[in-house]
């Protein structure tokens, strides 16, 4: 996995290099953190991530880039982080979509990371010039295009493109047992047919900005990983806001993964990651979510009641505002292919 510290050299190089800020250049920008539910075969990867950075003329793209890949082979998951102008990402999407629905079949697939889909979900987030809004109804369209071109394929929708319940995605989740099913057949999709057991079922939507940031403890113990994930879960009284986490055996230890959420503060101030919180604005609106770093110490606190220790911290991809640099240098620079620079798919 990749640490923070590998990531921070670059975003630096990133910032450097940027002489104007997204709106001067009148860059309008989204990124979507396609997930997908395959990372033993590398190549089918790639492929899906190449796919994201061709036109309908077969020619890449200059204001796109895939940023970011990052697979774990015991989850048999991809992330893969595309950035695009708004008017440009839900055609990139699709195309990554099309080639993942060819070369994923959920008949056979397995991994420890639950998931419904060959292409599991689909988010797309606000990076700058654009609202939630706006990214709720490109996903919208998105999930509308899938499943005209894609036959067997099937939507569920949350967040802004849930509408009008605007449902999140935990919540659209627990009503499908994202989290324990396996049997496709008794789901009801939003959009589409009843879902193929080959493609499965497809979340799509849009919020503010989601990271995945992964804690390991130094143990093999799952009752005690979930004891963890329970106390830190934004749903507990004493928990962490916008924070969602579960523990899985990983690698011969266990993973504490953890969704955190950015959410609505219009008190917030910029702010660094030694805080709690870290601050952000998009397109006039604040937002803030919790530190990664403030993670990973209650994990090792809590851990640590236990006598056990922490062995390193994972964000997969990037925060809100390297996401934001990163795409802002990619797509001035077009560079489509900016994961390489970032060190291979297998981080």
């Amino acid at each position: 996995m990749l640490s923070k510290s590998l990531v921070l050299p670059l975003i630096v190089c990133c910032e450097e290099k940027i002489s104007m800020s997204s709106s001067r250049l009148g860059l309008r920008l989204a990124a979507c953190l396609l997930n997908i539910s395959e990372a033993r075969r590398k190549h089918i990867v790639e492929n899906i991530a190449k796919a994201a950075l061709l036109g309908k003329n077969g020619k890449k793209h200059p204001e796109v880039s895939v940023l970011n890949i990052f697979s774990d082979q015991d989850y048999n998951r991809s992330v893969i982080t595309i950035a695009a102008s708004i008017d440009e990402l839900g055609n990139s999407v699709l195309a990554a979509c099309l080639e993942a629905f060819r070369s994923i079949n959920m008949e056979v697939q397995e991994g420890i990371h639950p998931c419904l889909g060959a292409v599991d979900l689909i988010p797309i987030y606000p990076l700058a010039g654009v609202g939630v809004e706006e990214c709720g109804a490109v996903a919208r369209s998105l999930a509308e295009s899938l499943v005209l071109q894609v036959p067997g394929s099937s939507v569920f929708l949350f967040g802004e493109a849930d509408l009008p319940q605007k449902r999140t995605l935990v919540q659209r989740r627990k009503q499908l047992g994202w989290f324990t099913r396996r049997d496709f057949s008794a789901l009801e999709p939003d959009l589409g047919a009843a879902p193929a057991r080959r493609c499965g079922l497809t979340g799509i939507g849009a919020s503010p900005y989601v990271m995945n940031c992964n804690v390991t403890i130094d143990s093999q113990d799952l009752a005690l990983g979930k004891e963890i994930a329970s106390a830190i879960r934004g749903s507990n009284a004493n928990g962490l806001k916008g924070v969602q986490a579960m523990a899985f055996p990983h690698e011969g230890k266990i993973e504490i993964a953890c969704n955190v959420e950015s959410f609505e503060d219009q008190e917030a101030t910029e702010t660094s990651e030694d805080s709690q919180y870290v601050a952000y604005s998009v397109l006039g609106n604040h937002f803030s979510y919790v530190s990664p770093r403030y993670i990973e110490a209650q994990v090792k606190k809590l851990a640590g009641d236990q006598g056990i220790g922490t062995v390193g911290r994972a964000l997969i991809g990037f925060t809100p505002q390297e996401c934001k640099n990163c795409a802002e240098y990619a797509i001035k620079e077009s560079i489509g292919e900016f994961w390489k620079i970032r060190g291979g798919v297998f981080m």
